[in-house]
């Protein structure tokens, strides 16, 4: 069991309609590994997340989950699979209507496993974790900065202690220091509670920083992974043109009408 992956996706293939996603993804992120796949707007990063954590079904291939396949797993085995999981949606994605304490709790008051009465002191640990002091857990999202309405979506996403989190796109929408910020919090926060890390980006600086390894997705395939320190000289022109941000190379945007 100790060389178990975490996460292990093999031959994962979908389609919409004709339009192919994915063509057959494999991955693997090990226990307490940091793995982030990059590629550009609509290469297939958020159906592979998708896939993992059972919002889409696979065409075919299989995701296993500490060994066990959860492609077309019962729903019981499935609850009892996604409570390890904790999620950081790419816009924050807080409940308007609700404030930070409720927010960040969410997901326990939902299952029961936490009280009404205790939810507030739970929240208020966790915004502690995130930088945020006690105060704020009694404020609305409408009341918060953008870096701070991430910081409450990464409490949330750490709130019950999970063994994986799911980063979709952590800086988004942040400025270059509220987004370094950010990226150093989720390193830190991923240690502390001792979680397995898979995110999706196309912000370079935060793969680079928050990553073990990286992982390409092109054309619906992993067409290069590593360490952090091997993607500057990777041999591959893919690669090599999507790190730097360059317009000419083998990757043809559809910018021409």
């Amino acid at each position: 069991m100790g060389n178990t992956p975490k996460i292990e996706m093999r031959g994962i293939c979908k389609a919409f309609g004709k339009k192919v996603v994915l063509s057959g993804v494999d991955l693997d992120v090990g226990v307490g590994e940091s793995v982030v796949i990059i590629g550009g707007s609509g290469t297939g990063k958020s159906v592979t997340l998708k896939s993992i954590l059972g919002l889409l079904t696979p065409d075919s291939g299989t995701v296993k989950v500490d060994g066990e396949n959860v492609i077309g797993m019962g729903a019981a085995d499935r609850e009892r699979i996604n409570h390890q999981f904790g999620m950081l949606f790419q816009g924050g994605a807080l409940f308007d209507s609700l404030p930070v304490w409720e927010n960040v709790t969410f997901g326990l008051l939902a299952e029961k496993r936490c009280t009404r009465e205790d939810a507030p002191e739970i929240s208020i640990e966790k915004l502690a974790m995130v930088g945020l002091n006690a105060d704020v857990a009694y404020l609305m999202p409408s009341e918060l900065s953008g870096g701070m309405q991430k910081r409450v979506g990464l409490a949330r996403a750490i709130a019950s202690d999970p063994e994986i989190i799911f980063f979709d796109e952590p800086t988004t929408g942040l400025d270059p220091i509220m987004a370094d910020v950010i990226n150093d919090l989720i390193v830190k926060v991923s240690r502390e509670v001792g979680a397995t890390a898979l995110s999706i980006t196309h912000d370079m600086a935060s793969a680079r920083k928050i990553a073990d390894r990286i992982a390409m997705l092109y054309e619906g395939k992993i067409i290069w992974q590593g360490p952090v320190a091997d993607i500057d000289h990777s041999g591959n022109e893919y690669v090599d043109q999507f790190i730097n941000g360059r317009a000419e190379g083998p990757i043809q945007m559809a910018v021409r009408a």
